[in-house]
């Protein structure tokens, strides 16, 4: 006999047994191939019920399926049984009683009136869900050291599954198991299905998810299923349910919804066609200008949906990823999103009016108010903050996305969430927005579950916290809760300072003094900086880490890598920054224009450039000109 492929013999281990394909699936380049669809004929389970997955532990299972009208279905698993009717839509389900943890590989039978579906090696553990963007889709097979966590990934008690990515407006019921070609990638990536979590398994599992739940598994020997149903590319608006949308009495989400319903409307596929026909042929013409071979290139002839299945209408990934597993017990999720936000001028207003019903959504989708939602805050993009670039570096939406995920979290805390949870990522700092460092991310998140979820109340995991902005004089006095330092032996970096003017410039950061030791040296009180600039006379305001790619080396000094998380004291926006800078208003109240951007960057670079002369001058004392 022909020796299967490793490829091909995971793909057969892990399909339930009547869904088992008998030759290797043929891919095409740019073609999805569907092994399974959404909802069968016959008997049979939702796809998300397989053989190899985690069921969550401690609440109702709720198993369901499809079966032809009127027909009986008992299902048994782990020492109970029910029976039920397909209703008139074929549909199906049943519950069965929380159960513990267990390691134990269990089967679970489901028996109709011709068919018998047995699913095998299922494990009763927690279930998390992976939500977000691309930051989140990330594989482990392309971060930084992920070959050293693929080699070790030999963890059979840990189960990985990527939802697949449907669209369209209208919830989905199920969805299919599939090869989906992704452009970005070239290549086919395997969604829908269970997989045992291995070397040959896990490499393009979301790295962020994998690590977390990686940690998980080793710190409590419990069972862990992951489901990644990010997508990259994505904004809030689509991950959140259109009627949640719609009760959003605010002009920003108004104008959003208004903004897709007009496209939606005015979209012509034929006049779509036409434009897509006379653009191939242009660039047919080009090439053969240029002498290159045309001959494998086709016009299109297929009319689009265009923006009604767009994966960012709004609402539309939550109808499309979402509601096909609605009902579905997990324990929690992870959230990681907001490059495409921050590509809007003030998409951060939208984004505070959005997120939290978000959560609150799904919270409900998986029918627990409570549920643990951890969210990890806006990666690093672009050129690296410094002190010749300081000021003009603070000009990004992207910043005050960040603010909105960390303001986000300590509103919903205060108000008494025991289950929110929040993990820095500016300081794992790359130009590109794809960071690659995505290990200590996911071990930082795997820290708050750990700690509030598992009852290990001994690791630490929160950041440090500012409980007092005291102006005092030619000075700003900060207070911590908590002992603080740099990451490395220096001076404190990543803070600036401003007066009434709004003119902010980078603070020299200094601990006061708390008394002599007993050689007579001064020592240092870890918990209270003072911030100075000899170009701020009279600060008001502060600023930590106020970049996309930030200056800042600030952390917790309790044996983590905690970091102090960006923040400021004031609330000015950009186009008050824009007028501070310039002397001039915005065009269009509160909201910068290309130009005016441009303007304002170039204005905070003349006053980087003032600043970096004055200090030249300084250290070489020459007279000031």
């Amino acid at each position: 006999m022909k020796k299967l492929t490793p490829a091909f013999a995971i793909l057969l281990a892990t399909l339930p047994v009547l869904s088992v394909a008998l030759t290797k699936p043929k891919l095409e380049t740019g073609k999805d191939l569907i092994e399974t669809p959404a909802v069968g004929t016959g008997l049979c389970l939702h796809n998300i019920f397989q053989s190899d997955m985690v069921l969550q532990r401690d609440k109702p299972i709720r198993i369901w399926g499809w079966a032809a009208p009127g027909e009986s279905v008992t299902v048994s698993f782990a020492g109970q049984t029910q029976t039920t009717k397909a209703v008139a839509d074929r549909s199906w389900k049943v519950t069965f009683s929380a159960l513990p943890a267990n390691s134990t590989p269990q089967n679970m039978v489901v028996k109709g009136t011709l068919q018998t579906l047995t699913l095998n090696n299922i494990l009763i553990g927690d279930l998390w869900l992976l939500g977000g963007q691309s930051n989140m889709e990330f594989a482990i097979e392309r971060v930084d050291n992920g070959d050293l966590e693929i080699a070790a990934a030999n963890f059979p008690n840990l189960r990985l599954m990527t939802i697949p990515q449907q669209d369209g407006p209208n919830a989905k019921s199920s969805f299919p198991r599939w090869y989906k070609w992704h452009d970005f990638f070239s290549s086919h990536l395997r969604q829908g299905y269970w997989d045992v979590c291995s070397p040959e398994t896990v490499r393009t599992m979301s790295g962020i998810g994998y690590v977390f739940a990686r940690r998980i598994h080793m710190a409590t020997q419990i069972p862990i299923g992951i489901v990644n149903i990010s997508r990259g590319g994505t904004c809030v608006e689509t991950w959140t349910p259109l009627d949640v949308l719609k009760s959003i009495n605010t002009p920003e989400v108004k104008n959003k919804l208004a903004e897709w319903d007009k496209k939606v409307a005015e979209f012509n596929p034929q006049k779509d066609l036409s434009d897509r026909i006379s653009n191939f042929n242009k660039r047919v013409a080009q090439m053969k200008e240029k002498g290159q071979d045309v001959s494998k290139l086709n016009a299109p002839t297929e009319l689009l949906p265009g923006p009604a299945l767009d994966m960012n209408r709004p609402g539309n990934c939550y109808a499309s990823t979402i509601a096909p597993i609605i009902g579905l017990s997990v324990k929690g999720a992870i959230w990681h999103q907001g490059y495409n936000n921050a590509l809007e001028a003030n998409g951060h207003i939208l984004y505070s009016q959005v997120f939290v019903p978000m959560i609150q959504a799904w919270r409900a989708a998986f029918n627990d108010p409570a549920m643990p939602f951890g969210i990890i805050s806006q990666e690093t993009e672009g050129e690296p903050q410094d002190l010749d670039n300081y000021l003009s570096m603070m000009v990004n939406e992207g910043i005050y996305i960040r603010e909105v995920h960390d303001k986000t979290f300590l509103d919903l805390q205060k108000a008494g969430d025991k289950n929110i949870g929040i993990a820095s990522s500016f300081d794992q700092r790359r130009s590109w927005y794809h960071p690659q460092i995505k290990i200590p991310v996911g071990e930082r998140m795997a820290r708050w579950a750990l700690a509030t979820q598992y009852g290990m109340k001994q690791i630490q995991w929160q950041p440090p916290t500012i409980k007092e902005t005291r102006p005092d004089g030619g000075r700003i006095v900060l207070t911590f809760d908590s002992d603080v330092g740099p990451y490395n032996d220096g001076p404190v970096l990543g803070f600036a300072i401003a007066g009434k003017d709004g003119k902010f410039q980078p603070a020299t950061a200094k601990f006061l003094e708390r008394g002599k030791d007993p050689l007579n040296q001064a020592k240092s009180n870890n918990q209270v900086l003072a911030l100075t600039s000899p170009l701020v006379s009279e600060p008001v305001h502060f600023r930590y880490g106020w970049g996309r790619n930030p200056l800042g080396n600030v952390k917790a000094r309790n044996g983590t890598d905690i970091p102090l998380s960006p923040q400021r004291s004031d609330n000015w926006s950009l186009a008050d920054d824009y007028e501070a800078n310039t002397g001039k208003k915005c065009a269009v109240p509160g909201i910068l224009n290309g130009i005016e951007n441009r303007d304002l960057i170039m204005a905070l670079r003349a006053a980087d450039l003032e600043r970096r002369k004055a200090e030249a001058r300084v250290f070489l004392k020459e007279p000031q000109k």
